[in-house]
């Protein structure tokens, strides 16, 4: 499977955007998709995610109530909107699969997208 995001660039504070991350290959119901942000210097954090086959989904406390996760099996597409976007909101969002079902640790996911850039001005 190989994972290609899209969707990012400029924003101002308070606006929106959309992240797409299309999968080639076959996505299985016990699996998970997720999105990670990273800023320059830290950690890659957990952003949200979504079961495959049940539509189950998962929030880091930051964006609960702002951003939602959502998923298109039969185009093979995970998307991120993104509402009310902050300044702190600003990193490399990455797309990310992971097989053995895992929610929130990014050790746990096997395959990554290349990341698409966010910037949220104030």
């Amino acid at each position: 499977v190989q994972l290609q995001a899209s969707g990012g660039g400029l924003v101002q504070a308070g606006g929106s955007q959309r992240l797409s991350c299309a999968a080639s290959g076959r996505i299985y119901s016990s699996h998970v998709m997720g999105w990670f942000r990273q800023v320059s210097g830290k950690e890659r954090e957990f952003v949200a995610c979504i079961r495959w086959g049940v539509g189950l989904t998962y929030y880091a406390d930051s964006v609960k109530g702002r951003f939602t996760i959502a998923r298109d099996r039969a185009e093979n597409t995970v998307y991120l909107q993104m509402n009310d976007l902050k300044p702190e909101d600003t990193a490399v969002y990455y797309c990310s699969l992971s097989r053995r079902g895992a929610l929130y640790s990014r050790n746990e996911y096997d395959t990554w997208g290349r990341g698409t850039l966010v910037t949220v001005s104030s």
